[in-house]
C-alpha cells in the first residue's frame, strides 16, 4: 500500500531533508510539499493524503492550528516534525503518530514509518469491517447480527475479574478497579489505588486476560489501566509521566509513547 504524503515546513532546507531521508521507503510517496499553515489546509482538503509531516512552529497558522483546521474532514495521520522539545505533550494531545524533533534521526523515522504502516492497517481493516457489516444488513440480516454477535463475544473473551492469591488469601480483584501492573520476574504486582497484591504469573500471559482497548504497556515492566488516568507530565528525552486517579505516576518511556496520543483528548 502506497503512503500518500504531505510535508509541511516554513524552511524549504528542512523539506529537503526530510525528502531525502524518505527516499529508502517506496510506500512512502510524498504528493505536496508546503511552506505555511493555510496552503497545509488546502491541500490536506484537496488531495486527502494518508500521512502529514507537520512543522509546528510557523507564521500565522501553526502547526496545531492546521490540524484544527481539517477536523471536519476525515483528517489523515499526523508527525510533528520541530526543534523544540517543549511541545511533545500537546503534538500527543493532537493524536499525532510521533513527535520527530530536528534534525530528524534517521531511526526514529524508521520507528515512526512502521507505526503509521501499523495505523493504516489498522484504519483499512476496521473500514473493512465496516462495509462487511453494512452489506450484510440489506442482504442477509440474519448474517449480519451473526457478526455482531461474534464482535461482542470477542469482548467478552476478557475477564471481568482476577483471582490472586496473596498472603494465603484469594482476593477477587474487578478489573476495572485495576490502576496499573509493575513486573517483578515471574511475579506481577497489581495495584488498585489502595491495595497491592502480587500474583505469581508472566506479564505476557496476564496481557492475554485483559482487554487491550483498556490496559496497554507504557513501558516494558508496566501496565496501565487507560480509564484510571488523569493527567500527562512531561520528562526529559521524549518520556512522559501518567498519572493515576490515585495519584501514583507511572512513567511512559520512548518506546511507548504513542500509547498516549490513542487516549489524552
Amino acid at each position: 500500500m502506497t503512503i500518500r504524503t504531505i510535508l509541511v515546513d516554513d524552511e524549504k532546507l528542512a523539506i529537503q531533508g526530510l525528502q531525502l531521508r524518505l527516499e529508502p521507503f517506496e510506500d512512502v510517496e510524498i504528493i505536496e510539499t508546503c511552506q505555511n499553515g493555510r496552503e497545509a489546509i488546502r491541500a490536506i482538503k484537496t488531495l486527502k493524503p494518508d500521512l502529514v509531516f507537520l512543522d509546528i512552529q510557523m507564521p500565522g497558522f501553526d502547526g496545531f492550528s492546521v490540524v484544527q483546521g481539517v477536523m471536519e474532514i476525515d483528517p489523515p495521520l499526523f508527525v510533528f516534525v520541530t526543534a523544540f522539545q517543549e511541545h511533545a505533550i500537546r503534538a500527543f494531545e493532537a493524536n499525532a503518530v510521533n513527535y520527530l524533533m530536528k534534525p530528524v534521526d534517521e531511526d526514529k523515522l524508521a520507528d515512526t514509518v512502521e507505526r503509521v504502516r501499523q495505523r493504516l492497517a489498522e484504519k483499512k481493516s476496521t473500514e473493512e469491517a465496516e462495509k462487511l457489516k453494512n452489506v450484510l444488513s440489506e442482504v442477509a440480516p440474519e448474517a449480519a447480527e451473526g457478526f455482531a454477535g461474534e464482535e461482542a463475544e470477542a469482548s467478552s473473551r476478557y475477564e471481568k475479574l482476577i483471582n490472586v492469591k496473596d498472603r494465603g488469601q484469594i482476593f477477587r480483584v474487578e478489573t476495572d478497579t485495576i490502576e496499573h501492573i509493575e513486573a517483578a520476574g515471574d511475579y506481577m504486582c497489581i495495584y488498585t489505588g489502595d491495595n497491592s497484591l502480587i500474583l505469581r504469573e508472566t506479564m505476557k500471559d496476564l496481557e492475554r486476560r485483559l482487554d487491550p482497548r483498556k490496559f496497554q504497556r507504557v513501558h516494558r515492566s508496566t501496565i496501565v489501566n487507560l480509564d484510571q488516568v488523569r493527567q500527562v507530565k512531561p520528562h526529559t528525552n521524549g518520556e512522559c509521566f501518567l498519572v493515576l486517579d490515585s495519584g501514583a505516576e507511572v512513567k511512559v518511556s520512548r518506546s511507548y509513547r504513542d500509547v498516549v496520543a490513542r487516549f489524552v483528548h
